[in-house]
């Protein structure tokens, strides 16, 4: 019993901030160095990928990301028992495959800029960033191969990346799909796209680093489906904070993704709904290209007042329930576990 007025003796909970240096100073002399073994025009624009240089090569004094996938990576590792370097490995490859998918997704959405700076493809254009890409991936391969027990884990990392794939694939294709009727994208479509799209490459993230760490077999897929909850958490508080997130932290304009017309989980939701509120909100997608503030600012409410929002952050909820009952069932304890709580927590409630 604590006695009054007395401080409890628990230990605090793990900084995130902190937990996510620790792992990236950990990892990023390899990463460094794996990057260095390019080719060195591609290795400039992995550089400038990763927040390190600018155009032309010069160094910048930036962190290049949260680093959230090397720190799954590090994590899985401690989980399986062995010591941090052991997750370095599948730190690296996941990072680079991770930046690979985002220089073509850039490309494939068109998108100008990434964390307030041109995209590699506007920067340097779209045939050396598609290249930029491929050497990434090639890269994590090799990293991989490098690594004892690297068998295993690119057949982890292939099939993560098949899932990424098909996730990406579905979402191409549901933007030319209508926002009404039988062929319209349903919400379950989409959250199995949000699992494959965002959670393979997270859930990877922690198994294959469980993996090189020589976790059983058992342990590694659980951790595996942990992360994918996390992701597809993430996706959804995502999409909400792409309508209605704050500029200031977000980085994009406020219903950014409505005037983008994306076909993202509150909307569909909302769409899926039997209100009045919904139909209007057909009609109002159907009516126009292009909605500018004024429609955009009309169309959240009405997403709003279907549900949509309600919905997706329920969803959201659902998949954090289930992160901590799969984390409650792994055979972990200490300060691991609590750092896993700690950083996918940070994941899937940035805004619930």
């Amino acid at each position: 019993m604590t006695p009054p007025g007395s401080r409890s003796l628990a230990p605090a909970a793990p900084s995130v901030p902190q937990l996510l240096n620790r792992c990236r100073d950990l990892v990023r002399p390899a990463l460094t160095e794996a990057v260095g073994r390019l080719h060195p025009w591609l290795g400039e624009m992995a550089a400038y990928s990763f927040g390190w240089c600018e155009v032309g090569g010069t160094p910048v004094d930036a962190s290049g990301g949260k680093g959230v996938r090397q720190a799954l990576a590090v994590l899985g590792a401690e989980a399986a028992g062995a010591p941090a370097r052991s997750g370095v490995a599948a730190a690296v490859a996941v990072e680079l495959v991770h930046t690979f998918s985002l220089l073509h997704d850039d490309i494939m959405d068109g998108d100008p800029t990434r964390r307030r700076r041109a995209t590699v493809w506007k920067a340097y254009g779209t045939g050396p960033a598609v290249l930029a890409g491929d050497a990434l991936f090639a890269l994590a391969v090799e990293t991989l191969a490098r690594t004892p027990g690297g068998p295993a884990g690119m057949r982890l990392l292939s099939a993560a990346l098949t899932d990424v794939v098909s996730g990406q694939a579905d979402d191409l294709l549901f933007a030319a799909r209508p926002w009404t009727g039988p062929e319209r994208v349903r919400p379950e479509e989409y959250r199995t796209m949000a699992e494959r799209k965002t959670g393979a490459l997270l859930g990877c993230a922690l198994a294959l680093g469980a993996a090189l760490g020589g976790a059983p077999p058992a342990t590694t897929a659980a951790l595996e489906r942990v992360g994918r909850h996390a992701g597809a958490a993430f996706q959804m508080v995502d999409d909400v904070l792409g309508i209605w997130g704050d500029p200031a932290v977000t980085g994009k304009p406020v219903h950014g993704d409505l005037r983008e017309r994306k076909k993202s989980y509150p909307v569909l939701a909302a769409l899926d709904a039997p209100v009045p509120a919904a139909r209007r909100l057909a009609g109002l997608l159907e009516s126009v290209d292009t909605p500018d503030e004024a429609l955009a600012r009309r169309a959240a409410a009405l997403v709003r007042e279907a549900g949509g929002r309600t919905a997706a952050l329920a969803q959201a909820r659902r998949h954090v329930a289930a992160v901590e009952r799969g984390l409650d069932d792994l055979p972990l304890t200490g300060r691991t576990v609590d750092e896993l709580r700690a950083l996918l927590g940070f994941l899937a409630r940035r805004e619930l």
